[in-house]
């Protein structure tokens, strides 16, 4: 493949864009948030704490309703996921990697329908798609393309 002047812009572009989009106030909150996550000691123990129980479920899990301990992990587990669910560090990341996951399908989308308004750009998200697909026809799954 020949390196042409257009081919070297575009990439120039893409790292200039790439520069953007890690500087901007959305990429640092979820550094920031990921940072607080991971430092915290009473949310890694309630993190650590649910991954351990998780072991426990999916063992159950094989045999179902018929192995002696599934209403008490099952019960176990729900209390746990709830626990760290409403960590205010957990759901603060969540929600500052909610805002880094639309930031990138939106400049996703920006990418994609400059070139054409008929590229299907897998968002997987249904919001951000104009077409039939809902947008996840690149994820491998089954969308519903009429196309």
């Amino acid at each position: 493949m020949l390196a042409t002047l257009e081919r070297v812009e575009i990439l120039d572009r893409a790292d200039e864009l790439s520069q953007w989009i890690l500087h901007s106030d959305v990429a640092e909150n979820y550094r920031k948030s990921l940072y607080t996550l991971r430092t915290n000691v009473d949310t890694q123990d309630k993190i650590k704490k649910f991954t351990r129980m998780k072991e426990r479920y999916e063992e159950v899990q094989r045999f179902g309703r018929y192995h002696p301990d599934y209403k008490t992990v099952m019960k176990e587990i729900r209390e746990l996921k709830r626990d760290m669910d409403l960590d205010e560090h957990v759901a603060a990341f969540r929600r500052a990697e909610n805002e880094l996951q639309d930031l990138l399908d939106r400049v996703s989308l920006i990418i994609g329908h400059s070139v054409s308004k008929n590229v299907k750009v897998p968002t997987g998200n249904p919001f951000f798609s104009g077409s039939s697909c809902g947008g996840g026809c690149g994820s491998g799954g089954s969308c519903g393309c009429s196309a």
